[in-house]
């Protein structure tokens, strides 16, 4: 029996609206996804702006697509991204398509691939419009992708700035145990995680600082966890303590 082969994926870069930074992180992301099996990224690459996007292409096999900028304001790279996006999903030879801008532009593409039954991961800034996010079928932020800083020369300590404080993700992880069916309150941890990208494509426990959502849980303090005998992980609200009755 032949082993089954990864997601086909075409990877889709706007130069303009994407930092060069991410590059080794991108890839690194779309590999748990699948296979890049095509790599082109659109832009004016004779301009200095895009000139560390130039210094990585070939360490990443990214194919440059040149658009020179005849004309101020004109969106040429986003149409010829566009363009060939429509060919490759015409194709019929991928499974899915990572489209990386912050550019709201991008909304109708992604919605349009998706009716097509194909799936979307979109890569982009916090500051990335909802509307684009949300017309993904996943949306992980590249903040989230960018090598730690060091915050100690000496030592070597590496740091990551949460986008988010870890308790703001307490109302989201609650809604997503209500929804889950429970006869004493417990759910398996798995479920939940799958049911927090159900309900917001750009979740990810890195924005609130956590390598892994079981981190992220306990980071909050407001659930309680639960593993026995090498089972999986369960997960419930954290019951208020009873208050002592004064007699």
């Amino acid at each position: 029996m032949s082993e089954k082969r990864p997601r086909r994926l075409a990877v889709l870069i706007d130069a303009d609206n994407a930092s060069a930074r991410i590059a080794s992180g991108l890839f690194e992301e779309i590999a748990k996804i699948g296979e890049a099996s095509v790599r082109r990224i659109y832009g004016d690459f004779s301009a200095p702006q895009t000139k560390s996007w130039t210094d990585v292409l070939a360490k990443f096999a990214i194919i440059p697509q040149q658009n020179f900028a005849y004309t101020t304001g004109k969106n040429a790279c986003d149409i010829a991204l566009v363009i060939d996006a429509m060919d490759l999903l015409h194709s019929g030879r991928f499974d899915g398509f990572c489209l990386v801008s912050s550019d709201s532009d991008f909304t109708r593409l992604a919605a349009r691939i998706r009716e097509h039954g194909v799936d979307v991961f979109g890569f982009g800034e916090q500051k990335t419009p909802e509307s684009f996010r949300q017309a993904c079928l996943r949306f992980i932020y590249t903040e989230n992708l960018l090598p730690p800083v060091a915050t100690n020369e000496a030592a070597t300590v590496l740091a990551v700035t949460p986008l988010k404080p870890p308790k703001t993700a307490t109302a989201l992880i609650k809604k997503a145990i209500a929804q889950l069916e429970s006869e004493d309150g417990w759910v398996h941890l798995g479920p939940v995680g799958a049911q927090l990208s159900n309900l917001t494509s750009d979740f990810d426990p890195r924005t609130y600082g956590a390598k892994k959502l079981s981190d992220l849980v306990r980071q909050t303090n407001a659930f309680d966890l639960e593993q026995a005998d090498g089972r999986p992980l369960r997960i419930r609200i954290r019951q208020p303590l009873p208050q002592k009755v004064i007699a």
